[in-house]
């Protein structure tokens, strides 16, 4: 029988340093950023690339650029081989077959653990990129090229990689910081209209719990944003991102030890959202709803005055978001149905650990965290969003651009 003294007890601590860079025509071969990040003095490292298939169709000179690029750098990195072209979007994180393809090039062209993997990509691909290169020899180094709005300011940027099993998103992950982040905006310029629009609803996301003057810049940007003018979407990718790193290095739970996950507003929603319509939202779309569901049962609980409320849901039309989509309203009265929203309480309570933990607000720029939820008061809230989806629509149509024609309960 073991004593009580009978204990050995270990204690250190792992610092983590990575940047998130921000430049133009990354794989240009006079811009020295990506060798000058590889750079070691043993001589140059092999590389495996691996490439989102739908960046890979928008910009077709892009793998003849990374063998370019190679070339002119020969002292920095060396591919091991052709780029792996991998599906883009959720599909990505949602067959193990993507997973064991990246894992069987690790092994094939001999990637070790002071390799890299280079991933180029939408969120997902970083997602699942990231994942398997977490788990390969415990961790291979790795390098994330976000090429979308939304893994520029949030995804991309964080210490998160993650794949969906059980039909569940993310339930299978790593926290594996990146060497680095490089954002190159020129990435940006590609991509359509729903995914221009789809990361913004992450920066409104962080805006409205952390920074009010950041919604309010969002706000007076918004015809710069609608018509895709790009050093304003450069800002606002990174004040958003500023936000996220922040957090993450100084929130105080970079790894999620606990049940508080202010970053994930709107969120708990969202992520049932995209389970329930299949994937054809996107994640950022998702998110929109499930900060307009989160405002409106704010509002509706007394903490977020009407003005406030009004202006969020304002601004989320205006830039072209849906408030509603008919999956929101499914099975809302048997809240342990798998096709109700309202099940994706518990799945966000089982994600985090530990007790629910839902953000709200009580102001923009002003989060305020609660353990439960009042299922009558968000299926009124819920009950709300469509009306006023049509009400934003009739007054854009007609002109009105301020949040004034949305009314009070």
């Amino acid at each position: 029988m073991l004593l009580a003294m009978n204990v050995i007890e270990q204690q250190f601590a792992v610092r983590y340093q990575y940047r998130t860079y921000f430049t133009q025509g990354l794989l240009a071969p006079a811009n020295s950023l990506l060798a000058e990040v590889l750079a070691t003095p043993g001589g140059p490292v092999g590389c495996l690339a691996v490439v989102d298939a739908g960046v890979a169709a928008a910009h077709p000179q892009l793998l003849a650029q990374l063998t370019a690029y190679a070339q002119a750098h020969p002292q920095a990195l060396a591919f091991r081989g052709a780029p792996l072209v991998v599906p883009g979007g959720e599909a990505a994180k949602n067959d193990t077959q993507w997973v064991e393809m990246v894992l069987a090039a690790i092994n094939d062209r001999g990637i070790c653990r002071h390799s890299y993997v280079l991933a180029i990509g939408g969120g997902a691909v970083l997602d699942m990129v990231g994942f398997a290169a977490a788990i390969a020899h415990r961790g291979v180094r790795l390098l994330r090229v976000p090429t979308t709005v939304l893994a520029q300011n949030d995804s991309g940027v964080g210490v998160k990689n993650s794949f969906n099993y059980f039909g569940k998103k993310n339930f299978l992950g790593t926290f594996q910081p990146p060497v680095a982040v490089l954002n190159d905006a020129d990435f940006l310029t590609t991509l359509d209209d729903r995914d221009w629009r789809a990361g913004m609803a992450e920066a409104i996301k962080v805006a409205l719990i952390k920074d009010r003057a950041f919604f309010e810049q969002i706000e007076a940007d918004v015809p710069r944003l609608n018509a895709r003018h790009l050093p304003t979407m450069q800002a606002q990718i990174y004040r958003c991102a500023e936000l996220h790193i922040r957090h993450i290095g100084q929130g105080g739970d970079a790894f999620e030890g606990g049940s508080s996950r202010p970053l994930d507003f709107g969120h708990w929603a969202a992520h049932k959202l995209e389970q329930l319509t299949h994937h054809q939202l996107r994640h950022g779309e998702a998110v929109a709803i499930g900060i307009a569901l989160d405002v409106t049962y704010s509002h509706l609980i007394g903490w977020l005055p009407q003005p406030d409320w009004q202006r969020v849901l304002a601004l989320l039309a205006r830039l072209g978001f849906a408030l509603f989509v008919p999956e929101l309203a499914q099975q809302l009265h048997q809240p342990q149905h798998p096709a109700s929203l309202l099940s994706g309480l518990q799945e966000f309570r089982e994600h985090l650990g530990g007790q629910l933990t839902i953000m709200l607000l009580e102001g923009l720029g002003r989060g305020r965290e609660v353990h439960e939820i009042d299922l009558d008061l968000m299926r009124q809230a819920i009950g709300l969003l469509p009306a006023y989806q049509a009400q934003a629509h009739e007054h854009l149509a007609g002109g009105v651009v301020g949040y004034s024609y949305l009314p009070g309960l």
